[in-house]
């Protein structure tokens, strides 16, 4: 069987072919054309969106959940605009003794046409529709139901009009559906990981079949299932680094790119969903995870399959 040039000539020479550098040269080097950083790219890019898409679903329900957890909002429903304000006056007077509440405010009318603008249309009111005059109130502790009774007791003379709720319980199933979507996106990483590693062992398989020949020579020569893995682990790590920092920035752009759609819709909901320093480093573990994850399913490929090889 012939010798492959650089292990003839360590040979020759009276060297161990299986030291330091010589012994990465017995194996084809890692090119960035080849399919494997490409690969890896895709993979790290898909994952940092999925990574960035899950924290700011988590950021923006842990936030919402907060902000909501200790809010109510009265309604007072009446067709009298005299006796809806009048009523609503009261209400927030009442209200706003109360030692549970920290702060109460009456929405001007303005604010409230204006909600409801994209469900009446411009220019609504009384004369069309009735418009209900709305007063947030924020408590220092929890909106619990024995707090929403208890103030409901207080309205039922002064505010006989007024519904009390907890913001919380209006968007609890936008709240719930959002936390759905966190943990999809969380399943879509592993799915990548899973997706990830299963490439790099198809990679690893065909690459040590290519080299049946070189891998006996070294095995014949003294070379050990170690030594042979740490030269596939080299190359699968030169792949790797160029894919998972390529990965990196694609990720990071489309990210980015996400964000700014999202800013545009000047949402208060969607604002509590930004991400943090802590968020963006995370990110930028991605690429780590996945060049761990290569290098590792690489070497455990190898060591595997020389086991049943020889």
């Amino acid at each position: 069987m012939k010798r492959p040039p650089v292990l003839a000539r360590a040979v020759e020479r009276g060297l161990s072919p299986f030291r330091g550098k010589r012994a990465a040269h017995l194996l084809p080097r890692a090119r960035l054309g080849g399919p494997m950083p490409w690969v890896i790219a895709i993979m790290v890019a898909i994952t940092v969106l999925a990574t960035g898409g899950g924290l700011a679903l988590s950021n923006l329900v842990a936030r919402a959940s907060g902000d909501l957890a200790g809010s109510a909002t009265v309604q007072i429903i009446d067709a009298d605009p005299q006796t809806r304000a009048a009523q609503a006056e009261a209400a927030a007077a009442i209200l706003g003794a109360d030692p549970a509440v920290a702060s109460v405010g009456i929405l001007p009318e303005e604010r409230v046409e204006a909600l409801l603008e994209p469900w009446l249309g411009a220019g609504a009111s009384d004369d069309a529709l009735p418009i209900p005059a709305l007063i947030d109130v924020r408590l220092r502790g929890e909106a619990d139901q024995a707090t929403l009774d208890r103030f409901r007791d207080l309205l039922a003379e002064d505010a006989p009009d007024a519904r009390i709720d907890a913001q919380s319980d209006w968007l609890a199933p936008v709240l719930s559906a959002l936390s759905t979507l966190r943990w999809m996106a969380f399943g879509v990483i592993l799915l990548l990981a899973f997706t990830g590693a299963a490439a790099v062992w198809l990679a690893a398989r065909n690459a040590l079949d290519a080299n049946r020949d070189t891998i006996e020579i070294v095995h014949l020569l003294g070379g050990n299932d170690d030594q042979i893995a740490r030269i596939f682990q080299r190359s699968i790590l030169l792949d790797a680094v160029v894919g998972g920092l390529l990965g990196l920035v694609l990720g990071f752009a489309a990210v980015l790119l996400m964000g700014a759609q999202f800013a545009v819709l000047d949402s208060g909901l969607v604002a509590g969903g930004g991400l943090d320093t802590g968020d963006w480093l995370v990110l930028g573990l991605v690429p780590l995870f996945a060049i761990a994850i290569a290098v590792y399913t690489a070497r455990m490929t190898v060591l595997s399959s020389l086991g049943k090889m020889l």
